[in-house]
């Protein structure tokens, strides 16, 4: 047998989750899903403000790239890659390499309190979107 209800605990990478499962009426079941303590939602919340993320796909493979805000780490595919930093017109520029590709994030102010600094991927010389997932 095994429980319809209750909560399951587990790990992703250093993150502690659990899903809690709870019976709302009848057979509906409601799914809840934390990440360190707080619900998904408000983990990704706070993900947003101090890590910065894009999705790029090079010769058909994807590649994502998070930019650690408050350490200027960048991971490449969850691994941190040498960087070199250079002082630009525009602002400043961390350069890497993803493979036999030239990237860099540049970051440039927003000329905005409230919004900050602005960060921009661009791999080969091409922007590349911000990742929304």
């Amino acid at each position: 047998m095994f429980k319809l209800v209750g909560k399951e605990h587990f790990t992703v990478g250093k993150a502690k989750c659990t899903i809690s499962i709870d019976a709302v009426s009848g057979f509906a079941y409601e799914y809840t899903l934390e990440v360190n303590g707080k619900s998904l939602q408000k983990f990704s919340e706070n993900q947003s403000k101090v890590q910065k993320a894009w999705v790029v796909h090079i010769a058909g493979n994807p590649f994502r790239i998070v930019l650690e805000k408050d350490t200027l780490n960048v991971w490449v595919n969850g691994s941190v890659v040498p960087t070199a930093g250079e002082f630009t017109d525009e602002g400043t520029e961390t350069h890497f390499e993803i493979g036999a590709h030239s990237a860099f994030i540049r970051a440039l102010s927003s000329g905005k309190r409230r919004d900050g600094i602005i960060h921009e991927l661009y791999v080969d010389d091409q922007l590349i979107p911000e990742s929304k997932e």
